[in-house]
């Protein structure tokens, strides 16, 4: 063969891509495949019975179409990229979600889309409901609220509620989790499949739930209308208003729909109503219309009929599922109380082994405290009685020392009593020996006057004898008489000198008295001061011995009764002072 005889082979299989809510799958695909094929082997691989539902969608042109499931898929206007991508989203959806979705998957699906069209603002929600349908959602993604572990700042990460509501209002991140919380804190016990059918019954009230839009206008006025196909049937609204319909053609009153070209045909059941008219701009959009209203209506006309025997398997297969799931999760919750009541004994026993070991440690504590304590009392003791005979030791010399003490105190009382006595005697003696030196002084003053007058008199009589005799001896010679005989003239001069004679004799004899009287007022003198020396050194002696026992009295009482009793001796300092003037007065005599 020659290769220009060789023919190109087209490929027998192409890929696709599909992307369902919360997975990506890729298959690969024959040529031949209808979209059938392409939609049965993605129900397969997801575990979806409930096929009616849901549809593969794709982008033509800034729009979006549906594979249509009896046509190949090739032969299609999808897109011609490679890998082709769908979407595997729901179609339909069901007028009451609780008793039309029978499938755990099925439910699961719709909670993930209708929760997306909620946050993407696709379904119009208030904040209130946003953020109950948050608290649902938290429940299905982490279960029962618990505080130890959902803390503070867990749903920072999860998209849950939409732009628009968290910028109405002047809330922070943490305000909007602690408002979820709190509703999600009351869904204790619900499952995750229960959580999720509970925010689709929610969510199903919503008045934008299920709603497909399509831009028309009206035959007469060329008004901009929106239509809307939903479960119920058909709605027209206004372009400012999604939420509020201007008019509705549920599906049990409407005969007939129809379209040629651009124009579409609402034909109502009653002939006597009219029949309306809009137009739509697109080839395209006028038969994804048609399709969303010929599946919708034959959906309305299937629940009002007996479900089929593959639904009626279904949910008897479903009941018993929820029945057995609903026993295994009873069973689960009674081993998860009763683990937790086991957890919580265990953590019981724990405590209380630890409160036993440390009651075990203080008293081991304690007892070792006690015995050194006991030992330290013990030695305590010990000294103490040791302290006690020794100071009972202590008391009795105290109490013997007392007794001399007392005996020597009258004693001395007794001694200071006679010395007082002393001192009273010495100071009348020294009284009259003042008086005596006074009087002596006076006499000594006489005295000395009457030796000065003697003395005076004694040297005028010798001044007078030496005047007589001067005056005599020239007399005698002039005249001098015959001489006498012998015995007259011894007798003459005996006379002269007997007259000389006792003059003399008179002034000595009163010299010797003045000097005699002198030596015994100086002997006199003398003795007074001896006797003076002696009683001060007497009076210095006793004062200082009364000290010395006062001293020794006040430290033993001291040390026997414990405390400080200060005796106080006082001299008498004034008595004393007229002592040693008087003294000083003697010394100077």
């Amino acid at each position: 063969m020659s290769i220009l005889g060789l023919k190109k082979k087209q490929p027998k299989t192409f890929k696709v891509k599909v992307i369902t809510m919360d997975a990506e799958m890729e298959f690969s695909c024959e040529v031949k495949w209808k979209g059938k094929d392409l939609f049965d082997l993605v129900c397969r691989t997801v575990g979806l019975r409930e096929t009616w539902f849901f549809g593969l969608r794709y982008t033509v042109k800034d729009t979006y179409a549906w594979l249509k499931p009896e046509k190949r898929v090739l032969d299609q206007e999808v897109p011609k990229d490679s890998p082709i991508t769908f979407h595997f989203l729901a179609k339909f959806f069901p007028e009451k979600v609780e008793e039309e979705l029978v499938q755990e998957i099925t439910q699961h699906l719709f909670f993930l889309q209708v929760k997306k069209q909620i946050l993407d603002e696709e379904i119009f929600c208030s904040p209130e409901a946003s953020v109950l349908l948050a608290s649902y959602a938290v429940q299905a993604k982490y279960g029962d609220y618990d505080p130890n572990f959902h803390k503070p700042g867990f749903l920072a990460q999860d998209e849950l509620l939409p732009k628009r509501v968290l910028m109405q209002y002047q809330m922070t991140a943490d305000m909007w989790e602690e408002k979820i919380t709190a509703w999600y804190a009351e869904h204790r016990g619900i499952a995750r499949d229960e959580a999720e059918m509970e925010y689709l019954k929610i969510a199903q009230d919503l008045e934008m739930y299920g709603v497909s839009y399509f831009a028309i206008t009206q035959n007469k006025r060329d008004t901009d209308l929106l239509l809307g196909v939903d479960a119920q049937g058909l709605h027209i609204y206004s372009p400012s208003s999604k939420l509020n319909p201007n008019r509705s053609f549920p599906w049990s009153d409407i005969r007939n729909i129809s379209y040629s070209e651009k124009e579409f045909t609402i034909k109502p059941l009653d002939k006597k109503k009219d029949v309306f008219k809009f137009y739509s701009s697109q080839l395209r959009v006028n038969k994804l219309i048609l399709q969303l209203c010929i599946g919708n209506h034959d959906l309305f006309m299937r629940r009002r009929k007996v479900d089929s025997i593959e639904v009626q398997q279904m949910k008897a297969q479903a009941k018993e599922e929820k029945a057995r799931k609903k026993m295994e999760r009873q069973i689960l919750a009674r081993e998860k109380q009763m683990r937790e009541e086991a957890e919580r004994a265990k953590e019981e026993m724990e405590r209380r082994l630890f409160q036993l070991q440390d009651e075990a440690r203080l008293a081991n504590e304690a007892l070792l405290r006690s015995e050194e304590t006991a030992d330290l009392l013990a030695e305590k003791a010990q000294i103490a009685e040791e302290e006690a005979k020794l100071l009972a030791h202590k008391a009795a010399e105290a109490e013997q020392e007392r007794q001399r003490l007392e005996v020597t105190a009258m004693k001395t009382k007794e001694e200071k009593r006679l010395m007082e006595q002393k001192m009273r005697e010495a100071e009348q003696l020294a009284v009259k020996l003042v008086e005596q030196s006074e009087r002596r002084l006076k006499e000594a003053d006489h005295l000395k006057q009457d030796l000065t007058e003697a003395k005076d008199a004694e040297r005028r009589a010798k001044q007078k004898l030496l005047e007589i005799t001067k005056t005599t001896y020239p007399l005698i010679a002039a005249y001098s008489p015959p001489p006498a005989p012998p015995e007259a003239a011894d007798f003459g001069y005996e006379s002269a000198s007997s007259r000389l004679d006792f003059k003399d004799s008179d002034m000595k004899r009163l010299s010797m008295e003045i000097e005699r009287e002198r030596l015994e007022y100086m002997e006199k003198s003398k003795n007074l001061q001896d006797q003076l020396k002696e009683l001060k050194s007497e009076i210095e002696s006793l004062k200082l011995e009364e000290q010395q026992q006062q001293a020794g009295l006040y430290s033993l009482r001291s040390e026997a009764r414990g405390y400080v009793q200060e005796p106080v001796y006082i001299p008498h300092s004034n008595r004393n002072s007229a002592y040693m003037s008087q003294m000083a007065f003697f010394e100077e005599v």
